[in-house]
């Protein structure tokens, strides 16, 4: 058994939440029972788990203090991260504020491969950010590059994904070339008026401060003095993946974000994201951040769906050694 006691009654109550929620959550989340008596803490289970809800409630206690709201997916978080190592301190990560948007929200890392991922676009001028959906990696590299352009960094910020192969697809939508192509950027603006009122990108996206294209857009340039993010990058032919990497001129950086599960290629199209992730690894001043359901920030469903998915194709994968 061990028991703790945090001075500041508010906070506590803070910290365990409505009608002791949290409390319930470090408890689900570590295996130990908690209760509480007024501001003290007694925790009971065996002696590893109750070693972590010990280090993880003083963390977490420290959060408060520094004014942190405690989100019931911050508890996991938190947890995961403990668990994967026990030294890692929870503020270096949940209070590392990249950006604070228009509406006043801090945008921070919430796991350890995030922060691992906003590092290595600090000191990278080119980095992967490999993984299932949910993970925040356009989303991060989306706060990193208004950061950036906020703090004259950079002139520019460019958005692009590949859309679909050129002709049929696009023809068939209505509207000009703009109206067809805008739904496959929609997620990109999406992102974008999260971090910036809408008034205020629309009239960066006028004054070209900030562009958003399709990845064909990009053939022929150099981008100078810009933050460039390739989303869906899974979704680029090996050609268009080196056409991309090729035009990063100087005082740029490039963010290229995707998941290797989700490719929507014709057959016998490779991926231009799987291939580099193959022969560019060792290349010094570009760096791989791989990602797993883990690190979704999504509904808390979202991670159990992905966590059955890759299973299913686990198991796909054995039966067919098996039958052959």
């Amino acid at each position: 058994m061990k028991e703790i006691t945090f001075e500041n009654i508010a906070m506590a109550r803070e910290l365990f939440g409505y009608h002791n929620y949290n409390l319930a959550k470090i408890s689900e989340a570590t295996g130990v029972k908690i209760d509480n008596r007024g501001n003290t803490i007694i925790i009971n289970g065996n002696t590893e788990n109750e070693l972590l809800t010990e280090k993880m409630l003083n963390q977490l206690y420290g959060l408060v203090k520094a004014n942190f709201s405690i989100h019931p997916s911050d508890i996991e978080t938190a947890a995961l991260a403990l668990k994967n190592d026990s030294s890692c301190k929870l503020k270096n990560i949940f209070l590392d504020t990249i950006l604070t948007t228009s509406r006043k929200k801090n945008i921070a890392p919430k796991s350890i491969n995030q922060k691992l991922y906003v590092e290595a676009a600090r000191n990278n001028d080119i980095v992967f950010g490999i993984g299932p959906a949910g993970t925040g990696k356009t989303y991060l590299a989306m706060a990193m590059a208004v950061a950036s352009l906020n703090k004259g960094e950079i002139n520019k910020i460019i958005l692009t994904r590949p859309a679909v192969e050129a002709g049929e697809a696009l023809g068939f939508l209505p509207g000009d070339l703009s109206d067809k192509i805008n739904p496959y950027l929609r997620p990109l603006y999406d992102a974008l008026h999260d971090m910036i009122s809408v008034d205020r990108s629309k009239e960066m996206i006028d004054q070209g401060i900030i562009e958003i294209a399709p990845l064909a857009f990009m053939r022929g340039r150099t981008l100078n003095n810009s933050f460039i993010i390739l989303d869906e990058a899974q979704n680029t032919t090996s050609e268009q993946m080196k056409m991309f990497l090729t035009r990063i001129g100087y005082s740029s950086r490039a963010v290229i974000t995707g998941d290797i599960t989700q490719i929507d290629l014709p057959t016998g199209k490779k991926s231009g994201l799987i291939e580099a992730k193959n022969i560019l690894q060792n290349i010094e001043g570009l760096k791989f951040i791989f990602f797993d359901n883990n690190d979704v920030v999504r509904h808390r469903l979202v991670s159990k769906i992905i966590e059955a998915y890759n299973n299913k194709d686990l198991n796909c994968k054995n039966i067919n050694k098996i039958s052959s």
